[in-house]
């Protein structure tokens, strides 16, 4: 009983397990009252973020570094924190254009955990290893831990090990006082929640907030932004397509007629479609001037 009652006490200095005065009485609040106090409660997550954006930086710099040298981006939570770092992981080599195994979601429970609650699973740090050590984590990669407590043993065990293998880690949490060890610690104060450990609200947004300009920061300096475009964009259905044709047409200044036979020629592919605009050479010509330059427009 005093194991249990000392594991209690630990959790309830958490700054995520705070309560908040706004939302002492909000049972008797009217449904917009409570609507309002969740909408406003958001405004601390965008000061929070401004406040960690120089960490934030160092570790889009480190995403950027691993995946440039052939490293991965491993995301690792449990829940809610799980359930974004797949999100994003999820929306990178569609949006970016990158391969599949370079942005990796590890999330307690398995698949399953994406679409219910396994709570318990966020408990078993060994698992955690266990996934890492069948993706034969080493010093090429950068592993993401995510845990808005700070506590989490899954992710906790993910970065242990992580670090051990010479992996560099990054670790967002909204516990600015955590012991984990990480290369890079981001821990934006957003505040108690309007209730009390549910981090779904201002922890999961901004967590989300931070992993979008992680990966955006990584994916711009690995040159799949050209003058403000995701040209590197997979144009695999028919709004994607439109996408491509319009972002063609607009850098190109072509018509929709020239600019479709111009992907027609790179195969679908609106960047290859730029690099043989912008060099005045051959599919082929073009193909290899980007390889050269790394696939970033700017120095061809």
């Amino acid at each position: 009983m005093t194991r249990r009652r000392e594991d209690w006490s630990r959790f309830s200095d958490l700054p995520t397990e705070a309560a908040s005065a706004r939302s002492m009485d909000l049972e008797l609040a009217s449904t917009e009252e409570v609507v309002r106090l969740v909408v406003d409660e958001e405004h601390a997550v965008h000061e929070a973020a401004r406040l960690v954006v120089a960490e934030i930086t160092r570790a889009a710099e480190l995403v950027a570094d691993a995946l440039r040298a052939g490293g991965r981006l491993v995301y690792v939570g449990a829940g809610t924190s799980g359930r974004l770092g797949a999100l994003d992981a999820a929306e990178l080599p569609p949006t970016f254009g990158i391969a599949r195994d370079r942005a990796v979601a590890i999330i307690a429970g398995g698949p399953r955990a994406l679409s219910r609650s396994v709570e318990g699973a966020e408990d078993h740090g060994p698992m955690a290893v266990r996934r890492l050590q069948r993706l034969a984590i080493g010093p090429t990669d950068v592993v993401c831990g995510i845990a808005a407590s700070g506590v989490t043993p899954f992710a906790r065990a993910a970065l242990e090990y992580a670090r051990a293998r010479g992996a560099r880690t990054v670790f967002v949490t909204c516990n600015a006082a955590t012991d984990v060890q990480s290369d890079v610690l981001i821990a934006p104060r957003v505040g108690p929640e309007l209730l009390p450990g549910s981090t779904r609200l201002k922890g999961g947004s901004v967590t989300k907030l931070v992993l979008n300009a992680i990966s955006t920061a990584a994916m711009t300096r690995l040159g799949k932004v050209y003058r403000g475009r995701m040209v590197d964009v997979v144009a695999s259905n028919e709004k994607l397509r439109a996408r491509a044709l319009r972002i063609v047409m607009e850098l190109t200044e072509l018509d929709e007629r020239h600019a479709r036979a111009l992907l027609r020629r790179a195969g679908g592919h609106c960047k290859l479609a730029l690099a043989i605009h912008l060099t005045g050479t051959s599919t082929t010509e073009a193909s290899r001037r980007l390889l050269a330059a790394d696939g970033d427009l700017r120095r061809l």
